[in-house]
């Protein structure tokens, strides 16, 4: 299958930021009015993936889309959020950065079995990152 992102020719949505490493555009089923999202114009899934430089990019970008927001919406905060692997329903990365209000109705949601919480699981991922 070929990926939209990857042609921005194929977007049916207007895009509010372009350079020579990303693009933003507005999403097609936004969570709030002002909802973005943020891609890179290199083909990645994951972050881990990302070089460090074009990520660190990213945020920069990210950064000034939420000032935009802040100053547009007057929101009660903002979301930024990403979803990896399986739960990429497009298939390339992309960050969403959207307002946020309270009673907006968007959260979290979960089972309710318990999770373990403690020293071990801490060390494990400790140990795979430094």
């Amino acid at each position: 299958m070929e990926c939209v992102f990857c042609h921005k020719e194929k977007l049916v949505t207007d895009i509010i930021y372009e350079d020579e490493l990303v693009m933003a555009f507005m999403d097609m089923e936004p969570i709030n009015e002002g909802h973005v999202l943020l891609v890179p114009k290199s083909h990645y899934l994951d972050v881990d993936e990302i070089p460090d430089e074009l990520l660190s990019h990213l945020m920069i970008i990210s950064k000034k889309i939420v000032s935009a927001l802040k100053e547009i919406y007057k929101p009660n905060g903002y979301s930024i959020m990403q979803n990896g692997g399986e739960f990429n329903d497009v298939g390339h990365y992309h960050l969403h950065i959207f307002p946020r209000y309270i009673r907006d109705g968007f959260g979290w949601t979960y089972g309710k079995e318990t999770k373990n919480v403690n020293s071990e699981i801490a060390k494990r991922i400790k140990d795979r990152i430094n």
